[in-house]
C-alpha cells in the first residue's frame, strides 16, 4: 500500500517518490522544518506570518492575483499550512501540468518580494485571523490546552502570535527568518500520484534551486508537572468548552499507536465511551471527541466537549472515570477489533486521495527517524491487545498528568478538587 523510495538530491534534499497506479493527479508537498516552535517570545507568529507572505507576488508574478489565476487556470488545489514544528506548502494538479504548476509553487518560494506594502495590509487579515480563532471557543481551546501543558515556552504559545507582533514585524524581520530556516537544510519533498519519470526529472530541477540554510533548531520540551494543571479562559458563552488532557509520549514511542487506540475507544466515533456516556445517556454535550497529538518531543491525550456550565462537574467526572476505567478493565475483544476496523477504515479512506498521501509522508520525514508506510502503519495497529491497552492506560492516567482547560464562564476553585483519579 503507497510504498515509496528516497533520494537525496545533491543539495541534500531528501525526495519522497510515491507512485499510485491508475492516479490521474500528483501532489506536490514541499514542508519545511520549521514553525512556532521555532519562535522566540519576540517574534513568535512569524512562521505562520511568513506563509501568508509567499502567496502576495514574486518579481515575475507580482501580486497575488497574478499567482493564483495561473493556479486556477491550471485546474489545481493549492494550499499552505503552518504547525508548532513544520510548515507545508501542496498544490494538486493533473499529471499533464504539474510542471507549469511546480514553477509557480517555487517561484513563490524562491523569489517572493515581501513587499513593505502587503506586510502592513496583511497585519490586518492575520489579525482578523486570531480574532476568528479566539471569538470561536470550539477551535480556541486547543490553544489554551497547549498554554496549560506547556505553559510560557514555544511548545505552549499561539501559533498564529500575538497581535502586538503581529503589528510589530518588519519586513528585515521576514528576510532574517527566511533566510535561516527555508533551505536545503530545513526541506523535506514528496511527490505523489501518478507520476513517471519526466516528472521526477522536473521535480529534481525544480529543488536543486534551493540554497544550504543556516537551520536554527527549536527547543526541547522539558516535562516536570508533578500536578494536575488547570487553565480557564473567562469568557461569555451560552456554552462552556472543555478539553481534559492527560500527557502522553513523543512519536516514535513504542507505545504510540496504543495510545492511539485509546483515543478511538474512549471518544474517537459515535460508538465511543464518552460519545455515549455524555451526549447520549447524559445529553450533556452535542460535540464530543477524543484525539491525541504527538510531536517530536512531547505527546498528549484529550477529550473535547462543550457542555452547559452548571453541569461542567458532572461531565469532567464522566470523562476521568472512563479514563479511570481503561486502567482496572481489559478492554473487551469487539471492542477493540471495531476500533481498530475504524482506524483502518479512516487510513484507506485518507489514502486515496493524493494530498493526505503527501501529507502523510512529510509530516513523518519531518518528525520521525523511520517513516511507516499506511501498511507497516496497520500492521502495528493489529498486533495491539487488551493488554497493551490497560499497560499504557495505568501509565497515562495518572493525576500528575492531568491538564484540565477551560473556555467560558466557571468557578475556578470547583475543579482543582475534582482533577483527581482517587
Amino acid at each position: 500500500m503507497n510504498k515509496y523510495r528516497k533520494e537525496i538530491l545533491s543539495n541534500k534534499v531528501p525526495l519522497y517518490l510515491v507512485p499510485i497506479k491508475g492516479a490521474k493527479t500528483v501532489t506536490f508537498l514541499l514542508m519545511f522544518k520549521t514553525g512556532s516552535r521555532y519562535e522566540t517570545r519576540e517574534n513568535n507568529g512569524i512562521s505562520h506570518f511568513l506563509e501568508h507572505l509567499f502567496f502576495k507576488g514574486t518579481l515575475s508574478r507580482p501580486n497575488t492575483l497574478a499567482l493564483a489565476s495561473e493556479l486556477d487556470s491550471l485546474g489545481c488545489e493549492f494550499n499552505a499550512f503552518t504547525a508548532k514544528e513544520y510548515t507545508g506548502y501542496w498544490v494538486r494538479v493533473a499529471e499533464a501540468k504539474i510542471k507549469q504548476a511546480l514553477d509557480v509553487l517555487c517561484d513563490m518560494l524562491l523569489n517572493s518580494k515581501f513587499d513593505a506594502e502587503e506586510i502592513n495590509r496583511e497585519k490586518g487579515v492575520i489579525i482578523e485571523e486570531l480574532n476568528m480563532y479566539q471569538d470561536n471557543p470550539m477551535m480556541h481551546i486547543e490553544d489554551i490546552l497547549e498554554a496549560c501543558l506547556y505553559g510560557d515556552t514555544p511548545a505552549g504559545w499561539e501559533t498564529v502570535g500575538t497581535k502586538k507582533n503581529i503589528q510589530d514585524f518588519s519586513r528585515a524581520d521576514f528576510l532574517k527568518y527566511f533566510s535561516t530556516q527555508y533551505g536545503a537544510n530545513s526541506l523535506k519533498v514528496v511527490l505523489a500520484g501518478g507520476i513517471n519519470k519526466k516528472d521526477v526529472k522536473v521535480v529534481k530541477q525544480m529543488i536543486l534551486k534551493f540554497p544550504k540554510n543556516n537551520w536554527k533548531n527549536k527547543k526541547k520540551v522539558i516535562e516536570q508537572q508533578k500536578i494536575p494543571k488547570f487553565v480557564l479562559v473567562s469568557k461569555k458563552t451560552d456554552q462552556l468548552n472543555l478539553s481534559l488532557a492527560v500527557r502522553t509520549y513523543a512519536i516514535g514511542h513504542k507505545d504510540e499507536f496504543v495510545i492511539k487506540l485509546l483515543s478511538i475507544i474512549l471518544g474517537g466515533a459515535m460508538s465511543s465511551r464518552l460519545f455515549i456516556r455524555l451526549r447520549e445517556r447524559n445529553g450533556l454535550a452535542y460535540y464530543v471527541k477524543t484525539s491525541t497529538e504527538f510531536h517530536s518531543d512531547s505527546g498528549y491525550l484529550t477529550t473535547q466537549a462543550g457542555v452547559p456550565a452548571e453541569k461542567t462537574e458532572q461531565a469532567v467526572r464522566i470523562i476521568l472515570e472512563e479514563y479511570y476505567l481503561l486502567t482496572t478493565e481489559l478492554v473487551s475483544k469487539q471492542e477493540l477489533k471495531r476500533a481498530k476496523d475504524l482506524l483502518q477504515g479512516h487510513v484507506l479512506l485518507q489514502m486515496e486521495a493524493t494530498d493526505n498521501i503527501a501529507n502523510w509522508y512529510a509530516r513523518q520525514a519531518v518528525l520521525r527517524k523511520e517513516i511507516l508506510t499506511p501498511g507497516e502503519f496497520l500492521k502495528k495497529i493489529k498486533e495491539i491487545t487488551p493488554f497493551d491497552l490497560r499497560r499504557v492506560a495505568k501509565n497515562i492516567f495518572i493525576d500528575s498528568g492531568l491538564n484540565l482547560a477551560i473556555i467560558g464562564h466557571a468557578e475556578k476553585s470547583d475543579f482543582k478538587k475534582i482533577l483527581t483519579f482517587k
